[in-house]
């Protein structure tokens, strides 16, 4: 079939909308082979084919599900896609095993009824991992809640510990189930899981002690060996070597590429932890299967005895001891029942010798009933872990994983009880699916042509059948008290079934001495009778069960009750075959009265290699499940039934006509409310009493109809009943309300009267209270400040701390003392040092926060002459002549030519009347400018040392008296300053901070009002003829070298690039 053949009807859309995960959003093939067109073995197989090659290992039958194992992992288990099949419908993706477990899980919330799945197949076909996928969407989608969780995580790890017991790797699967398991998942009205019930089905117990060639003993002694640590094994007496026990090197080889049974002994121990079980029954389990381990190993070597009779003794002793010690029993107590046996006849008991061969029988009966009995004890304790702890209503889900059909080289009891426990599920799958749905449309008068199928009846009816089935025939010979025997069990055999078209007497050379033959629903199956009757029986000696029952150790005294003296019976144990004829037929009952969902597990290939398509081992497998014939059945056949009274009670909603109830016929109810749903004549058909739906596309509709209706109701009854819950509550608070209120107004009057009266007391008190502790407060706080005043120094910060209502007098104080403190420190300056200050204060006020240089001027007091000029006798004489003889400040400092920028060194003089600048050789005044005749100084904000002193230019209405004597160098005087202004003058020194408090100090002491000082990164200059602007730049110019500057006369621009 073509890649884009049809899906199911309604699927592709949302399968393919947006928010699928990846894995599900391709299409291959036909998911539902119903649509196959056409409708051929051929085709069936090849679309089978084609999905398992893109990795589609689901497809649908109708209702049925085909499973393909693909021995590989894929991606269609995540979350995600659990999320996606949450609360879809079955055909809205592509099938998947999840799409099975929603549909059993929702019916059993919704629907209130009990439902199984049934999942059957060959051994290999990957029924196991199908059982567990379904358990593990349930656990996904139920509740959340702490307890809920707990429960659902002990169901999930009984999986671990069941398989560690009791899987085992065979040639066809390497965790191949050697039991049956069918476990009731039970849920409480919620759907929530409450616990569960798990049976088992006839474990293969002779697997303890013999395995076929390429086959290994269960999981769990390869685990303990590989898993456990040092001390551990230890206090077991076990080696880690495999090799050193005989009950596990007859398969070989011993390990596999793909168990990793170090890594599983964890998960098992883990399992057993949150299954509940203590750290004594973890040690006993653990002893009972090293006891089984050293048991086989213990080994016998014949004697011959005085009368001439074979008796034997024990070989290997110690392997002995260590068991006896495992079990805490004593050595000679164990060692006679496995060397000899107690006859008891009528008069006196007889003590007989077993030979070498016998013992060895006895030993492995032991290791096998030691084995089977562990894990049926495991089982119960389980069940007691998982059992609802609630006596409630529960509903039941149902999850069968059960032994698939087997056919090896060699084929026993074993493989005979696995086979018909298979033909009786292929039977009631035929029952169900295929007879009884043909028969109902017949008898409910529904047009039908029959489709032929092969009834596996007959071949159930040739096993199990009282008096003259095989096992039957089996238990009979067992009877007989030692004289029973494999050969007169096939003798009677080959006479009662000879003519039986299923069974075949096999006397060919071909095939090996002693056997049968029976012509299976899956296939002709050979079996040697030998050892039948052995196994069938199985019974263990009451001395041995008297020994395990008196060991110390509390779980072997618990698997061995009826070696209690007290319980002495001579009841014969019943046999094997008779014990699974009953738990079969009781699980047959149990499958029978729920609703089942299938799932059929089909093998691809008999190597267990990924992406190998055996397309005649397919053929075949298809050709005995009647996979065609179901698909024939459901293409002519409906979907869904319902008696005409169940239908009309589950949606008798969806109609006027039918809702709240109908007093007519049901079947006519039926028609009414189908009449008033959108939904084709041709979807459904009346039968006698039932009525038949043909697609389940349509059954999905009605449930989402029922499922918006009910909530439509429910808010309906939920509305009314809120409203009349609601009017009643309103009447008797209205009636409440109106008693309610009288008293608490004259309680309320009466209250707000006592507190008035309580309010003007303590407002009285506190008021009289708050007053004396404030002039309590106030005296305590000057009290305390006049005895520890603080420190007189103006730097002192400290103060003692005020109350709050005192904050204000505080501060107040503060100020009062600190200004008197500052008098006081003042008071002890002389004049120079109060003219300093002066000085510093006036510095701090001009730079502090404007100039990047002031900082370093803090430190450094204000010498003012620096050349020693007032010493200078030149200067004496001179200073005289200019009223100069006051010096504020001197310095050789670079007045900066206005021209070239270049600096010249000259002596600047700064006096109480004037600035002068001199030649610093010659001393002769260059220039002298008065203080008042300088309005401006200019300075940049960064490090540098240059400022800029602004000289007022001549008004033109001032005269200058031709008699004024003209001042050598004056900067503005004679007729030549009249008519020429030399302009502003620029300098530059490190002393800049100094040179400008001090000046600016001089200006105002001679005009009265301070000059301008401008702090700026550029401004304006006045040159004479013309006006220059002073840019400063703080860039890391190349040519300039750190810390210094660098100026640049461009025309009316004079660039300091610092």
């Amino acid at each position: 079939m073509a890649s884009g053949g049809p899906g199911p009807p309604g699927g592709e859309g949302r399968a393919l909308g947006a928010g699928r995960p990846l894995a599900l959003e391709r299409q291959v093939g036909v998911w539902d082979t119903v649509l196959l067109e056409p409708l051929t073995e051929q085709a069936f197989i090849a679309n089978l084919h084609q999905r398992y090659k893109h990795d589609q290992i689901y497809t649908y039958i109708g209702q049925v599900l085909i499973s393909v194992n693909p021995y590989k992992k894929l991606a269609l288990y995540t979350s995600e896609v659990i999320r996606a099949y949450r609360a879809c419908s079955r055909f809205e993706l592509p099938p998947h095993v999840y799409a099975v477990a929603e549909e059993a899980y929702r019916a059993v919330r919704e629907q209130n009824c009990d439902q199984c799945v049934v999942i059957s197949g060959e051994s290999g076909s990957g029924k196991t991992e199908a059982s567990k996928l379904i358990m593990q969407y349930v656990a996904a989608v139920s509740g959340r809640a702490k307890e809920v969780n707990a429960i659902k995580s002990q169901l999930l790890q009984s999986n671990p510990v069941l398989e560690a017991f009791g899987n085992a790797k065979t040639h066809r699967n390497d965790n191949s189930s050697r039991f049956g398991k069918y476990m009731d998942l039970e849920f409480d009205f919620k759907g929530d899981p409450i616990g569960g019930l798990i049976t088992n089905y006839l474990l293969e117990k002779s697997r303890v002690t013999a395995q076929q060639p390429g086959e290994r003993n269960f999981h769990i002694f390869y685990q303990l060996l590989t898993g456990a640590d040092i001390q551990l094994l230890k206090s077991l007496k076990l080696q880690r070597n495999v090799e050193n026990y005989e009950i596990l090197k007859q398969g070989r080889p011993l390990q596999y590429d793909s168990l990793d049974d170090k890594r599983d002994f964890q998960v098992t121990r883990r399992a057993m932890d949150i299954l509940g079980l203590t750290v004594d029954e973890q040690q006993g389990i653990l002893r009972v299967i090293a006891s089984v381990l050293k048991l086989g190993n213990v080994t016998f070597s014949p004697v011959n005895n005085i009368d001439g009779s074979e008796g034997c003794v024990v070989d290997n002793e110690y392997d002995l001891q260590d068991v006896c010690e495992l079990l805490h029993a004593e050595p000679a107590a164990l060692q006679a029942p496995l060397t000899t046996r107690c006859l008891e006849p009528r008069a006196e008991a007889v003590l007989v010798e077993l030979s070498a061969a016998e013992a060895a029988g006895a030993r492995d009966a032991l290791a096998r009933a030691l084995y089977s009995r562990l894990f049926a004890w495991i089982i119960v304790r389980i069940n007691e872990t998982i059992k609802p702890k609630k006596h409630a209503k529960r509903k039941v889900l149902g999850v069968l994983d059960i032994y698939g059909f087997e056919v090896f080289e060699h084929n026993g009891f074993e493989q005979l009880v696995i086979n018909f426990c298979n033909e009786k599920l292929q039977q009631i799958f035929i029952q169900l699916v295929l007879k009884e749905e043909q028969e109902e449309y017949v008898r409910e008068g529904i047009e039908w042509t029959p489709v032929e199928y092969f009834n596996n009846a007959v071949i159930c009816d040739l096993i199990e059948k009282n008096n003259h089935g095989i096992l039957s025939l089996l238990d009979d010979e067992c009877l007989k008290l030692g004289q029973g025997s494999d050969e007169s069990f096939l003798s009677r055999m080959d006479q009662s079934c000879a003519g039986h078209p299923h069974y075949v007497a096999v006397a060919d050379n071909s095939s090996p001495a002693h056997c049968f033959r029976l012509k299976h629903y899956a296939g002709d199956v050979t079996y040697e009778v030998a050892g039948f009757v052995k196994k069938n029986t199985d019974s263990l000696s009451r001395d041995l069960s008297m020994v395990m029952y008196r060991c110390d150790l509390p779980l072997v005294k618990t698997l061995f009750p009826e070696g209690n003296p007290k319980r002495a019976t001579l009841r014969r144990t019943t046999t094997a075959s008779t014990q699974f004829k009953i738990s079969i037929s009781a699980l047959m009952k149990s499958l029978a009265s729920k609703r089942p969902h299938y799932v059929r597990c089909i093998k691809p290939n008999d190597t267990k290699v990924a992406n190998e398509f055996g397309s005649e081992l397919v053929r075949h497998q298809v050709l005995y499940l009647n996979l065609l014939e179901n698909v024939r059945i459901k293409r002519a056949g409906f979907a869904y039934r319902q008696t005409y009274e169940a239908f009309l009670a589950r949606y008798k909603m969806l109609s006027l006509h039918t809702w709240p109830a109908w007093c007519g016929l049901a079947a006519e109810g039926v028609t009414y409310l189908l009449r008033d749903l959108p939904i084709s004549m041709t979807e459904y058909a009346f039968g006698r009493t039932k009525l038949f739906i043909r697609s389940p596309e349509t059954v999905f509709e009605l449930e989402e109809f029922r499922r918006e209706r009910l909530h439509e109701l429910a808010t309906l009854i939920q509305k009314s009943w809120r409203g009349w819950r609601q009017h009643r509550l309103f009447e008797a608070m209205r009636k409440s309300q109106i008693i309610i209120a009288s008293n608490w107004r004259t309680w309320k009057a009466k209250e707000e009267l006592r507190v008035m009266k309580q309010r003007r007391r303590t407002e009285w008190a506190a008021r009289l209270v708050q007053r004396a502790y404030r002039c309590w407060k106030r005296r305590r706080f000057l009290l305390r400040l006049a005895h520890h005043l603080p420190s007189e120094s103006p730097l002192s910060r400290d103060w003692p701390r005020a109350p709050p209502l005192c904050h204000q007098t505080s501060a107040l104080l503060y100020k009062l003392y600190h200004k008197w403190r500052c008098h006081k420190y003042r008071m002890r300056f002389d004049q120079t040092s109060r003219n300093r200050m002066r000085e510093k204060v006036t510095s701090s006020i001009i730079f502090k926060g404007r100039k990047a240089s002031y900082a370093k001027s803090i430190g450094h007091p204000f010498l003012g002459d620096y050349v020693r000029l007032r010493q200078n006798s030149h200067w004496k004489k001179m200073s005289a002549d200019t009223n100069d003889q006051y010096v504020v400040f001197a310095d050789i400092i670079n007045k900066i030519a206005r021209s070239s920028g270049k600096f010249v060194p000259v002596l600047f003089v700064l006096s109480t009347s004037s600035m002068l600048i001199l030649d610093q050789r010659t001393m002769q005044i260059k220039y002298r400018i008065p203080a008042p005749e300088i309005y401006r100084i200019s300075l940049s904000p960064f490090l540098d040392d240059i400022a800029v002193f602004h000289v007022r230019a001549l008004s033109p209405s001032r005269d200058v008296p031709v008699e004024e004597p003209n001042l050598p160098g004056c900067l503005l005087g004679g007729e030549a300053g009249s008519k020429h202004r030399k302009g502003d003058l620029v300098f530059q020194t490190g002393h800049v901070i100094e040179i400008v408090t001090k000046l600016f100090l001089v200006i105002q002491n001679a005009t009265g009002k301070p000059p301008d000082i401008n702090i700026d990164t550029e401004f304006e200059a006045n040159f004479g003829q013309s006006d220059v602007v002073f840019s400063f730049k703080a860039s890391g110019h190349p040519d300039t070298p750190p810390g210094q500057i660098r100026i640049i006369r461009r025309a009316n621009k004079m660039e300091v690039i610092l």
